[in-house]
C-alpha cells in the first residue's frame, strides 16, 4: 500500500505559513497522529452533522480515579480508533493514573498499515475534581 494512502490535510491546529501565506498541511503519519488527537479531543454529540463521531471518555468526566474509570477510559479509546481511523491498527491502550488524582495518562502504541511503523502517542484526559 502506497504512502500516499496516508494522505495530506490541512495541520491541526489550523495554522498559516508564515513564509508562503498558505495553509499548513500534515502529511502520511503525522496526517494519522493529527487525526487520533481529533478523535480523541472530541465528545460523541460534539461534531456537527455526525452526532456519532468522536470518543466516549468524555462520559466518564465525573467518574472517580479507579482502576475501573481506567478500564473504561482504554474501551472508549479502543471503540473509537477502530471505528474513526482506519489507517491504524491499535496495538495497546494503557491509561496510567497521575498521582494528583485527576489526570490519566492516556498510551496509545499504534501500527500505520499502510507502512507498518509503529508509533505511541500520549493523551492527558483529566477527571473532574470532586468537591470534598
Amino acid at each position: 500500500m502506497p504512502k500516499a494512502f496516508l494522505g495530506i490535510g490541512w495541520q491541526f491546529p489550523v495554522g498559516l505559513d508564515p513564509t508562503s501565506g498558505a495553509v499548513q498541511v500534515a502529511q502520511y503519519e503525522e496526517s494519522v497522529r493529527q487525526a487520533i488527537w481529533i478523535i480523541l479531543g472530541t465528545s460523541k454529540g460534539e461534531r456537527v452533522m455526525r452526532p456519532d463521531f468522536g470518543c466516549g471518555i468524555y462520559d466518564l468526566v465525573f467518574e472517580i480515579n479507579s482502576a475501573s474509570t481506567a478500564g473504561k477510559v482504554a474501551q472508549a479509546v479502543r471503540d473509537a480508533l477502530l471505528i474513526y481511523e482506519p489507517r491504524i491498527d491499535v496495538r495497546d491502550v494503557r491509561v496510567d493514573p497521575q498521582n494528583n488524582g485527576e489526570t490519566l495518562l492516556i498510551s496509545i502504541e499504534y501500527q500505520v498499515r499502510a507502512t507498518n511503523n509503529v508509533f505511541n502517542l500520549v493523551y492527558p484526559f483529566y477527571l473532574e475534581r470532586s468537591a470534598s
